[in-house]
C-alpha cells in the first residue's frame, strides 16, 4: 500500500494560487475560501502563512514583480531601462489585474512592497551607472512614474473592440464647438487590421512615450556632462 505525500502548504504556494485565480477571474475573484479550495485545505490553514487580505495582495504584487526580467548585461543605460520597462509591461499583460493592485497599494501605504522597492532601487542604480546625476535621476523617477512598472494612466481609453466598425465622424455641431478634437479624430489613421484592432495601438503609444522620455533624459545627461566639463576647465 502506497501513501501519497501531500505537498506542504507554504506562502509561495498560496501566492501562486492567488495569482492564478486573479489571472482567471480578476483580483475580485480572489478569496481565502477559493484559495483554500484550490489547494485542498481548510481556510484557517492559510492564516499560518498569510495574516490577512492586505498581506495577500502585497505578496501577489511581489510575486508578479519578481517575474520582470533582470537588467540586460553589457547594454547602455537607455537600452537597459527600455528593455526592463517593456519586460515589466509584458508581465502586466500576463497579469492584467496587477496594475490596478499596484496602484491601489501604492496609494494605501507609504512604503512599497519589498520586491517593488528592490526593483525601483535597481532602476535608480541603472540611471546612476549610466551617468545621470542624482538630481536628474530624481527627475527621471518622477517623470517615469508608473511607467517604470510597465503601465501608465491614460487620458483617453480609446482601444476599441477589434470587431467594431470604424467610428463615425463627429457630428457637425460637435466639430464646430471642439474643432481641434475633431481635427485630431479625423486626422489619425488607425490600422483596422492591427493586432489591437481599430483604435489606438496601446503598445505603440506606450513605447512612443517611453522613447520620448528616455531621449529627453539622454539629452539632459549630455547637457549636464558638458556643463560639468566646462566648469572644471574654467577653474
Amino acid at each position: 500500500m502506497t501513501t501519497q505525500t501531500r505537498t506542504p502548504l507554504s506562502k509561495e504556494r498560496i501566492l501562486g494560487t492567488a495569482v492564478a485565480l486573479a489571472d482567471e477571474g480578476g483580483v475580485d475573484a480572489v478569496s481565502m475560501r477559493k484559495i483554500a479550495h484550490a489547494l485542498g485545505v481548510v481556510p484557517m490553514a492559510l492564516y499560518k502563512h498569510v495574516q490577512n487580505k492586505d498581506e495577500l495582495l502585497d505578496g501577489m504584487v511581489d510575486a508578479v514583480v519578481g517575474e520582470i526580467d533582470p537588467p540586460v548585461a553589457g547594454a547602455d543605460w537607455r537600452t537597459t531601462v527600455r528593455e526592463r520597462v517593456l519586460a515589466a509591461r509584458r508581465m502586466l499583460l500576463r497579469h492584467p489585474w496587477a496594475s490596478r493592485v499596484i496602484e491601489e497599494r501604492t496609494r494605501a501605504r507609504p512604503d512599497p512592497t519589498p520586491a517593488v522597492m528592490a526593483y525601483m532601487d535597481s532602476m535608480i542604480g541603472i540611471f546612476r551607472a549610466g551617468g545621470l546625476s542624482i538630481d536628474l535621476t530624481h527627475h527621471a523617477m518622477h517623470v517615469m512614474g508608473s511607467r517604470l512598472l510597465g503601465f501608465s494612466q491614460e487620458l483617453f481609453e480609446d482601444a476599441a473592440d477589434p470587431d467594431a466598425p470604424p467610428a463615425p465622424p463627429p457630428p457637425p455641431e460637435l466639430a464646430e464647438r471642439f474643432p481641434h478634437i475633431a481635427e485630431l479624430v479625423m486626422g489619425i489613421s488607425h490600422d483596422q487590421g492591427s493586432v489591437v484592432g481599430p483604435g489606438c495601438d496601446d503598445q505603440f503609444e506606450f513605447e512612443f512615450a517611453l522613447d520620448l522620455v528616455l531621449d529627453g533624459l539622454e539629452r539632459r545627461r549630455r547637457q549636464d556632462g558638458r556643463v560639468a566639463s566646462s566648469s572644471s576647465s574654467s577653474t
